[in-house]
């Protein structure tokens, strides 16, 4: 694969992922990261994109997010793809190098605010591997746990995966309609006509609307947008 002419380094564009499953951090505190990393180390950030509801071992091309970015280095002549730390570029070591091979043929180099290196030796290079590595380990032994719990709760007849927004267990194993959150969720569609998840999260959030948590994350309005309910 050839490797394109060096662009700008101090000019970078971010990439955020979030997992269905990951929360503690969230599309707006990866973002607060890269901005701040790029104030401290002058980087003139140009765009951000983000994958949301993406398995760190998703495909790269089934990731509109990680595509455009690739598209906004090449436009932009970004040296620079930012991310929070190696496991939201992937959580897989061959994904995690072709991530990386993409981005250097578009004339960019792979920078994470936490974790890793990001020097051009070889000392740098094997402590990224490294951290794909452990990124993949993780995700196998988290799979492999949630697998063997839900195992169990299936042996002993006991309903697996989350209540979804909109619904509550009876207690016996069966979803009855939350009349209150149904008629959010429809808001929410509705909404999505004319306005974009981060706008939608916004206003909920101001409006004090409730959430099945502290506050509404974009990643649960995906979640709702994909549910047919």
């Amino acid at each position: 694969m050839r490797t394109a002419k060096p662009n700008d380094p101090k000019v970078a564009v971010g990439y955020v992922r979030v997992s269905t499953e990951e929360q503690q951090l969230g599309p707006q505190a990866q973002r607060a990261a890269l901005e701040r990393h790029c104030k401290a180390y002058q980087l003139r950030l140009v765009a951000v994109f983000e994958d949301l509801g993406a398995s760190g071992g998703l495909d790269l091309d089934k990731r509109p997010g990680f595509m455009a970015a690739l598209g906004a280095i090449h436009r932009e002549g970004a040296g620079v793809l930012l991310v929070h730390r190696r496991d939201r570029l992937a959580r897989d070591v061959a994904l995690d190098v072709a991530a990386t091979r993409l981005v250097e043929r578009e004339g960019g180099q792979v920078h994470t605010v936490e974790g890793t290196s990001n020097e051009a030796t070889p000392e740098g290079q094997l402590m990224r591997h490294i951290a794909a590595a452990f990124a993949q380990y993780e995700r196998a032994l988290i799979s492999t746990r949630t697998k063997a719990a839900l195992a169990v709760k299936k042996a002993r007849k006991e309903r697996t995966g989350q209540v979804p927004y909109g619904w509550r267990d009876d207690g016996e194993g069966k979803l009855v309609a939350v009349p209150a959150e149904q008629a959010v969720v429809q808001r929410i569609r509705a909404m999505h006509r004319r306005a974009t998840t981060r706008a939608i999260v916004d206003r909920l959030n101001a409006e004090g609307v409730p959430a099945r948590g502290a506050r509404w994350h974009q990643t649960t309005v995906v979640r709702l947008l994909g549910r047919g309910q």
